[in-house]
């Protein structure tokens, strides 16, 4: 970690033994994603003159290349949250499920949301299953029954808008559309 983790309690003593447990859960999450530049914890009682089980606001700020990662547990959805222990680590756990989702998609391996666009049935050969169809932009991609949502390959005609998503990758008829759903 290029900063050392900041630890802030508020409107309470710092409880022995907190802090390394803090470090220990940081550390932990350094497994998992080694190149954290930094880490803000906070740590604070719902109400300060409780007389037994007061309930912790634990927030975990995490900040990665490209991106803050906020992780806030608020007492009144996570009852757990009465002993500081359990509130911490469940705080910790939540950074590591989004810290593992953002070292997914670093990856490549969650995909991005793409949106449809609008196109045009230029071509159709019903009888081996094929057509293509106009983009937005001028070109023609190549369309598969398979990718015509519904089974309604039979259905479309030439001239008939489509909603389409074009694949990243090239088959052997070159750009292709993965996904076509008749207006």
């Amino acid at each position: 970690m290029q900063e050392q983790v900041q630890i802030a309690f508020r409107g309470m003593d710092t409880p022995m033994g907190i802090e390394d447990s803090i470090r220990g859960h940081v550390a932990h999450l350094e497994t998992f994603f080694n190149r954290i530049t930094a880490c803000k914890v906070l740590v604070e009682p719902e109400h300060k003159r409780h007389h037994q089980g007061n309930l912790y606001h634990i927030r975990v700020d995490l900040v990665v290349p490209g991106r803050e990662i906020v992780v806030k547990r608020e007492p009144s959805a996570h009852h757990a949250n009465e002993d500081i222990h359990v509130a911490i680590k469940d705080a910790f756990d939540a950074a590591k499920r989004q810290l593992q989702d953002y070292v997914r998609e670093m990856r490549g391996d969650i995909k991005a949301h793409v949106e449809p666009e609008i196109g045009e049935i230029t071509h159709l050969v019903r009888d081996k299953g094929y057509g293509f169809l106009r983009t937005s932009d001028g070109n023609e991609l190549y369309l598969h029954k398979n990718a015509v949502v519904g089974g309604k390959f039979d259905d479309l005609h030439v001239g008939d808008k489509v909603r389409y998503v074009a694949d990243a990758g090239e088959n052997e008829k070159g750009p292709h559309a993965s996904t076509v759903i008749p207006l």
